[in-house]
């Protein structure tokens, strides 16, 4: 099969290579498929990199990157009904803890790793959702329905935040998004924010309360935890939940921890490789259903497996608004 791996961490022109190794194939309790999108999110190139979080260095002597994808069941392992053979899916995990992803023509996926994708979404659109649709699917609808709640959405404009923006509101739930920009702020509304707040602004706190009429928020989707630990503390509700996946511009936070503690609030730190399989299978039926009514996950750019390298420059490179894949065709 034809795939793009890296045998030592650094820039992506320097490290990524395109060739051909051999089709894997899929062990008991597998099924193998045919990948026609791979996704590139931020941790598969700070891994390349060398710069991820917790691990810097070659976790195996080969590593074909991506952890997104989409593609067909071609064939299944021993103990998986062969009547998912020739079904469209979208992946997840495909490289967390593993060797090979989705930047290939094929990938060998224990079976519950291969979703159900409906025959009106794109492959392209697929290969977007492992991480950064499961992420948003959970940090709004973890803890149980939002519809009649109001959910605060920080960097509503951003990948997971426009998705939790969107997630939210087809969910029944008022929500208030944040953004850098007046553009941003647009992007934040077109995908369903009822009120969009300047996050640049000195009086964030009082905005948000303002817009929920004078109410505290009930959930919020945090993607600078440390950086809004103030303001989540004086906006949030009794016994509300704050559900963080970054804290990128402040790695060590101070906490307002009694302003917390006396709310009674409930802190959850996503990392969406670590949801266990209940969390996992809810998160994906709220994408699924999500899609179904039209959510929008809009593409930056598509490259072909041999530019998969542009790609990852893409990805970190500035001005990027939505996803990047690469495709497999």
């Amino acid at each position: 099969m034809k795939a793009a791996w890296y045998e030592n961490v650094g820039l992506a022109d320097a490290v990524l290579v395109v060739g051909h190794m051999a089709t894997p194939e899929p062990s008991a309790g597998e099924v193998l498929i045919r990948l026609h999108a791979s996704g590139v999110n931020p941790s598969d190139v700070k891994a390349r990199a060398g710069k991820r979080a917790g691990g810097s260095g070659m976790p195996f002597p080969r590593v074909i990157p991506h952890s997104d994808g989409a593609g067909i069941i071609e064939a299944v392992g021993a103990g998986v009904p062969e009547s998912r053979i020739g079904t469209r899916v979208w992946i997840w995990n495909a490289q967390w803890g593993r060797a090979y992803g989705s930047a290939a023509e094929y990938v060998a996926l224990p079976a519950n790793q291969a979703i159900p994708l409906g025959e009106n979404v794109s492959f392209e659109t697929g290969a977007c959702l492992g991480i950064p649709a499961v992420t948003a699917a959970h940090c709004v609808m973890g803890d149980g329905p939002v519809k009649g709640k109001t959910v605060l959405v920080s960097g509503g404009a951003g990948t997971v935040g426009r998705l939790a923006v969107q997630i939210a509101h087809l969910n029944g739930a008022r929500v208030i998004a944040t953004a850098m920009n007046p553009e941003d702020m647009e992007r934040a509304m077109a995908a369903g924010a009822d009120v969009a707040i300047n996050f640049t602004s000195d009086n964030v706190a009082e905005q948000i309360l303002e817009a929920n009429r004078g109410n505290p928020v009930d959930r919020i989707v945090e993607v600078e935890f440390g950086v809004n630990a103030e303001i989540n503390a004086a906006v949030i509700t009794e016994r509300g939940s704050v559900v963080t996946y970054g804290s990128a511009l402040s790695m060590r936070p101070e906490l307002p921890f009694y302003s917390f503690l006396f709310k009674g609030v409930n802190l959850e730190f996503v990392l969406v490789y670590l949801l266990n399989e209940k969390e996992r299978q809810l998160a994906a039926d709220h994408v699924n259903a999500a899609l179904t009514n039209g959510l929008d996950i809009p593409l930056h750019a598509t490259y072909p497996l041999e530019e998969c390298a542009k790609a990852h420059n893409a990805v970190e490179g500035t001005g990027r608004i939505g996803s990047v894949v690469v495709v497999i065709d």
